[in-house]
């Protein structure tokens, strides 16, 4: 195996490792060197999966309703927060077997997959068909900076157009304090997954259908069937989406009106915001290194964008409870349809021909987060070849061992 490549972004250490590789990777290359049957997707293993997921939620649920049996507020505070945090966790297990279904890999059968994949996101309140379809446009153009969906970086462009308002110029003054940085960070993993769904916040400024030309501010809902993110035949699928929504919406409504709003928002509410706290955090490090690039639109390659993503660890949570999405990222993107029980398998089978385009950060997963919010702000294509760098801070410049 060739030496493993050390690459230091201070006071950050990232570990990208790989072996020896061909001198032109394609993908039919690597699909060629996946075994055949991590492609196969069992309805029954992927159920088997989900009715795991429902059991450990209705657990926690029955737990939770008889915290107010125990003798001390501390107590009842405790149980709460640990209820609270296992239960979002929980909740991202079945987000995740939801994104499954969105990309055909719970199971051959596409009509299940929709039915199942709607019936699970409604019930956590997310979009399913809104979402698949922006989605897919994320894994068409990963890394690509005008058509990606998700976490594209302004630019260093972006920032000379027009004089700057009063707001960006105080914006320029505090932005690289710890302070503002901790409170940016807080906000985008509170609310950054809803200001993308009312918004499209952190998309391509081409990132939307044809139709789309001249978008409105107020347009770019996921909740919109006729808004500028969807093509008028997809307008029945959004309102099937918003239906599910308002089902869920108004059951919880129900509910609070039978047990109280104080309990549903602990039931609910709060799992709710770790569920997308988590969900925000796992697809920005996916998608934001020092080291990674990002391509114009005639620099980027398929290939390239998918080979952008990075492989993390997070533990037993990330194995188990997330169901390895955080640790076998990169197989996802060159094959969504290989189901996440195979994504292991099939990673350790194309990373000795990748090398360096393999990214693998090992770093504490929350550590990470830090730091690359801090430093990841903007990206210039300082050399116009088409590929655009982060600039990173004087004191985190890139060196290589």
């Amino acid at each position: 195996m060739a030496a493993s490549t050390v690459q230091t972004v201070e006071p950050v250490t990232y570990r990208l490792k790989g072996e020896a590789k061909p001198e032109e990777i394609t993908y039919g290359f690597l699909r060629s060197k996946i075994p055949a049957h991590c492609f196969e997707r069992s309805a029954i293993k992927s159920f088997a999966y989900l009715a795991r997921d429902i059991l450990y939620s209705s657990v926690l649920v029955y737990a939770a309703l008889h915290i107010d049996l125990l003798p001390t507020t501390t107590q009842r505070v405790c149980a709460w927060t640990a209820y609270t945090f296992l239960q979002g966790c929980v909740g991202v297990g079945m987000w995740i077997i939801g994104h499954e279904c969105g990309h055909g890999a719970f199971s051959a059968f596409p009509m299940l997959n929709d039915v199942v994949g709607w019936a699970i996101h409604s019930l956590l309140m997310v979009p399913y068909f809104s979402w698949k379809i922006t989605h897919a446009r994320h894994h068409r153009y990963h890394c690509h900076i005008d058509k990606d969906t998700a976490f594209v970086p302004p630019t260093d462009e972006d920032s000379k157009i027009g004089e700057p308002t009063m707001l960006e110029k105080a914006k320029e003054l505090f932005e690289e304090t710890p302070f503002y940085n901790a409170v940016a960070l807080l906000s985008q993993q509170i609310f950054g997954w809803q200001f993308h769904l009312m918004f499209n916040i952190s998309a391509g400024n081409k990132s939307m259908p044809e139709k789309a030309t001249s978008p409105k501010p107020f347009r770019n809902s996921h909740f919109d069937p006729l808004g500028s993110l969807f093509t008028d035949s997809q307008a029945h699928l959004i309102a099937i989406t918003d239906i599910g929504l308002l089902i869920v919406g108004g059951t919880l409504y129900y509910l609070g009106t039978q047990i109280g709003a104080w309990k549903i928002a602990l039931l609910y509410v709060v799992p709710y915001f770790w569920v997308h706290h988590w969900l925000v955090a796992i697809t920005y490090l996916h998608h934001t290194h020092p080291s990674v690039p990002h391509y114009d639109a005639n620099t980027w390659t398929f290939m390239k964008g998918a080979l952008s993503t990075v492989d993390r660890r997070f533990g037993f949570i990330g194995r188990h409870l997330f169901h390895e999405i955080i640790d076998y990222h990169v197989i996802h993107h060159l094959c969504p349809k290989i189901p996440f029980y195979h994504a292991e398998e099939a990673t350790n089978a194309i990373v000795p021909y990748l090398g360096e385009q393999y990214h693998l950060d090992e770093g504490h997963f929350l550590k990470s987060l830090v730091d690359t919010f801090a430093s990841c702000k903007v990206v210039s294509d300082v050399n116009s070849d088409g590929v655009l760098h982060w600039k990173l801070p004087k004191n985190g410049s890139k060196k290589q061992n």
